[in-house]
């Protein structure tokens, strides 16, 4: 049990699975957690902080219906998350000024706190969001990648196929998107030359050589911890469907070890989830790192202590180990 008194931020929507493993896991140590989403601001949500004069350093505090946190002693901030501000009792205009109001004052000062670990930073991760950013990062860390074009210009899109066929696309980003009241995703599919049509240069869209595999492998690092682990499904995108799944921990080479460790490093991040295909003879090739990836699933088909190395980490509001 701890006897530090600095809580634990954790930012995240209220349906949050993965959060509250978490946060069981530090209540169980006895870690102070102080939970909130941005959406609950104003209306059970509130925050002063000040700075200047013999302040050096932002000071006050946060406060939710049940928790009060001093943001001068937060030991670690998980960001998660948290849904977007929002205003509805406003109309348009004035919504839109008091949420970018929100947004940068808000945010602004949960995303300046001393001494605070951040796993990960908000401003980290938007930019590691990028796919653009992020396969350049990889390719400069060392990872193999697949031919990648990103483009609006159909007559590209369909030189590009025809030169590295089989070709799949894919979002560059899923905002929500609704049908029928239903969130929708967008799965990976490989997609034709005879397929692309003017409608491309309506928007940026991605396009990636399609590789061949046996398997895929998703890796989670935390901290300086990395849980890498094959998910044999015989699916082109494993995502569309789970129950297809085979679950066996793994060791990555030592090249693609010191490449996950250099790519948080480029991004600020202490953690990342990275996927990965795996060829017939061995080959790893980057696919993605999602800065905010879940994890929390692979936990109990594999026995790997994910849960409790999150929360060492968060306890100790340090990337080192003691």
């Amino acid at each position: 049990m701890t006897t530090d008194p600095r809580p634990v931020l954790v930012v995240t929507n209220l349906d949050d699975p993965t959060a509250d493993l978490v946060i069981a896991e530090l209540h169980g140590r006895g870690v102070p957690v102080v939970r909130l989403d941005s959406g609950d601001f104003p209306a059970t949500l509130s925050c002063s902080a000040y700075i200047g004069g013999d302040s050096a350093q932002w000071g006050g505090s946060v406060a939710t219906p049940t928790r009060i946190a001093d943001l001068g002693n937060v030991r670690a901030l998980y960001y998660r998350r948290p849904s977007g501000f929002a205003f509805p009792h406003l109309d348009p205009q004035d919504a839109r000024f008091a949420a970018v109001q929100a947004r940068y004052g808000l945010g602004g000062v949960l995303a300046s706190l001393p001494h605070c670990l951040y796993v990960n930073h908000p401003n980290h991760i938007g930019d590691a969001e990028y796919k653009p950013a992020g396969l350049a990062a990889a390719a400069a860390c060392g990872f193999t990648l697949p031919p990648t074009l990103i483009t609006n210009r159909p007559d590209d899109a369909r030189a590009f196929i025809k030169k590295h066929g089989p070709v799949i696309f894919k979002p560059l980003s899923v905002p929500l998107y609704l049908v029928d009241g239903t969130s929708q995703t967008v799965p990976v599919e490989e997609v034709d030359a005879d397929e692309i049509d003017d409608s491309i240069a309506g928007t940026m869209h991605l396009f990636q050589a399609r590789v061949d595999k046996v398997a895929d492998i998703r890796v989670t690092v935390i901290g300086d911890r990395i849980f890498a682990v094959r998910i044999d499904s015989g699916l082109l995108d494993w995502r569309t469907d789970y129950s297809t799944h085979a679950y066996t921990p793994v060791t990555p080479p030592p090249d693609v070890e010191r490449a996950l460790l250099a790519y948080l490093l480029h991004f600020g991040l202490v953690f990342g989830a990275f996927d990965f295909t795996l060829s017939a003879s061995g080959e790893w090739t980057f696919i993605e790192c999602n800065p905010s990836g879940q994890w929390a699933w692979l936990e109990p088909p594999t026995g790997l202590p994910m849960t409790a190395a999150l929360a060492d980490l968060l306890e100790r509001g340090t990337h080192d180990r003691p």
